[in-house]
């Protein structure tokens, strides 16, 4: 697809182009999304958290990441129990009200509730609903060659949704795309966590959520006119506490809520929409690119309490998030009714406890409205951590 579906931010001064992306993101009825279909492109949507988006956009397909939106489920509330998340339901809501069309749905079982999604899925839709079955033992020899022959079945199905074959020279020059899109968005998160006082935390959040939205030609784009105009900004640095948040690695807060905490400090590390930035490194680009990319998500990858590999312990690897980040405390978040989320919260709060590391838990939900309570409990939070 060569029409651009993302130019409101053209030619604008920085502040009006991250205004534009708030609204964006905050948009339930994914107008770009709109804009590519009636362009006469095809959409495949992906659950949270990975999904190796290379292979549909190989194929001419516009990936599209589902993460919920701040909507009542009214539709979907029926198709669910009422002790799940809200991602899952509101992800459904607005695809059942004709708010985002898709072409193909994949999901993952990353836990109870989501490993029934495809199937729900599939009863309601009468296009392809997929499960892709990443490692459940990421650290048996076996494992990026079992991913790769998975890749290589994903890969089939997108073929016939897409009506075209993809080459082994289409999946390098998508992951070569990609791996510029990972770059950008390390770097705007190296900006972040050394200088955060020049993008705030809410902003540095849209600017990798819009990827999400957008063909990554476009994503690319952006982040390159964006990162050197905000490089380029005057703001002075505050006395703030420097925070990491662990917890949004697949529903995700209210916007709401992350620039309410952006106002109380800096964020200068998070794992939020983790599954766009999973991939540390570049992905090799000179074999075979399924085994490659299979490989990277082994190898070259970020963690998450999803993925259980025995060298990512993640207690360990929010620790050494902390050092690099040069953190002064953690919020430990997690979604309600999140069971990953919540089960890894008393592993982090214990090691966070022997290190003697600051810390803040918090439950959130992404249709949440009120925040007086719990801003008031974080502005208490980050004055007692002034003042010890």
């Amino acid at each position: 697809m060569k029409e651009t579906i993302f130019s409101e931010w053209h030619d604008k001064p920085l502040d009006e182009i991250l205004y534009d992306c708030r609204e964006l993101v905050e948009d339930p009825t994914y107008p770009t999304v709109k804009r590519w279909r009636a362009n006469g492109g095809k959409v495949a949507g992906h659950f949270q958290v990975y999904f190796p988006e290379e292979i549909a956009h190989a194929a001419g397909m516009l990936p599209v990441k589902l993460r919920g939106a701040p909507v009542e489920p009214t539709h979907a509330d029926s198709h669910f129990g009422s002790y799940l998340c809200s991602i899952l339901k509101t992800s459904l809501e607005i695809v059942s009200t004709g708010e985002l069309e898709l072409d193909l749905f994949v999901s993952h079982p990353i836990c109870d509730a989501a490993r029934n999604l495809a199937a729900i899925w599939g009863r309601n839709f009468d296009y392809p609903c997929q499960i892709l079955y990443l490692p459940q033992n990421p650290n048996s020899s076996h494992s990026a060659t079992y991913l790769r022959d998975e890749y290589n079945r994903i890969q089939g199905v997108i073929e016939k949704v897409a009506g075209t074959n993809v080459s082994q020279a289409d999946l390098q020059a998508s992951i070569t795309l990609f791996n510029e899109n990972r770059r950008l968005m390390r770097e705007l998160y190296t900006i972040k966590c050394e200088t955060p006082w020049l993008v705030s935390a809410e902003d540095a959040y849209c600017l990798v959520s819009v990827g999400g939205m957008i063909p990554r030609e476009e994503h690319n784009e952006l982040l390159q006119t964006v990162i050197p105009k905000i490089k380029a900004r005057k703001t002075k640095k505050q006395d703030r506490t420097r925070i990491v948040f662990e917890g949004g690695f697949c529903e995700q807060p209210p916007l709401d809520l992350i620039r309410m905490l952006g106002r109380s400090c800096y964020l200068v590390d998070d794992d939020l929409l983790i599954g766009m930035r999973w991939i540390l490194e570049d992905v090799p680009s000179n074999g075979d690119p399924l085994f490659d990319l299979a490989e990277s998500y082994l190898e070259r990858s970020s963690y998450s309490p999803v993925q259980h590999d025995n060298r990512k312990l993640k207690e360990e690897m929010l620790l050494q998030r902390v050092k690099e980040a040069k953190a002064d405390a953690v919020i430990i978040a997690a979604a309600k009714m999140c069971e990953p989320g919540l089960e890894e919260q008393v592993a982090y709060t214990h090691t966070l406890d022997e290190k003697g590391i600051p810390y803040f838990v918090s439950e959130f939900e992404e249709n949440m409205t009120s925040f007086e309570h719990l801003e008031l409990q974080v502005e208490t939070f980050m004055e007692n951590l002034l003042f010890a």
